[in-house]
């Protein structure tokens, strides 16, 4: 059977599925993969939580990525991956978005239940009282004074509400992911490696108590022995195939 047909065929039949999404689905929205060349982390070194924490040289270098991380995320906009998971959504097919993507664009695109991993940095958060702030007032203080910013109201430093590594996964995130999972009857990971830990967790989970898995990614995953279905193709392309053959048009 054609991979699409086929995929198009699970969609149908499911009535809890989840959807896991990596950075691959967002790349055709022009926000380049962390890693790839051209991504952020080849252009700064990553920093990590206890570094932004007990230096300020690195609270700045830190900053210095957001700035360039806003510029790329206000650019975007949601793609053919994003909406036709929201439309799998409003069909029933799919009760939630798992991501670990930190762009906001399942939002965007519709998708009303959106479990963000690692975080969204469409917020600014004090790491002390936690008042918050959109990037764009936080970062017009970076730019103009050089500086990392600290709070205002009780001086302790900013940070974007996204996870760095070696920063504690937001628990109840997880524990939602999970059980998520483990009611599913089909997962869609979409556009990720699958191999950073434990967000790449959840897909295995679901399977191990009995959801189809299907894999949408360029490279070969950790995952794909267990996998009902693997499709190489480009994601925007593969979901745009897949809601015509939901709707009925023609091929």
């Amino acid at each position: 059977m054609d991979p699409v047909d086929k995929l198009a065929g699970a969609i149908r039949g499911a009535k809890a599925g989840i959807a896991f999404t990596g950075a691959g689905i967002s790349t055709e929205s022009g926000i380049p993969d962390f890693r790839s060349p051209g991504g952020v982390w080849s252009k700064h070194k990553p920093v990590y939580y206890d570094e932004f924490l007990a230096s300020h040289e690195a609270r700045v270098r830190y900053w210095k990525m957001r700035v360039q991380l806003h510029r790329e995320f206000g650019a975007a906009e949601p793609n053919d991956g994003h909406r036709a998971i929201a439309r799998f959504e409003d069909a029933g097919h799919l009760t939630a978005v798992i991501t670990q993507n930190i762009d906001g664009l399942h939002q965007a695109a519709g998708s009303r239940r959106v479990i963000e991993l690692h975080g969204t940095a469409l917020s600014v958060e004090c790491i002390g009282c936690h008042r918050e702030w959109t990037p764009a007032e936080v970062l017009l203080r970076v730019e103009a004074g050089g500086k990392a910013p600290d709070c205002e109201e009780c001086g302790q430093p900013l940070k974007s509400k996204t996870v760095s590594f070696g920063q504690p996964m937001p628990q109840a995130e997880m524990e939602e992911s999970a059980r998520l999972a483990v009611a599913s009857d089909l997962c869609l990971a979409i556009g990720s490696s699958l191999v950073v830990e434990p967000a790449a967790s959840i897909p295995r989970l679901a399977t191990e108590y009995g959801a189809k898995l299907v894999i949408i990614n360029k490279t070969e995953t950790p995952l794909d022995y267990a996998a009902d279905l693997i499709i190489r193709e480009p994601i925007g392309e593969t979901m745009r195939a897949v809601l015509d053959r939901i709707d009925g048009r023609p091929r």
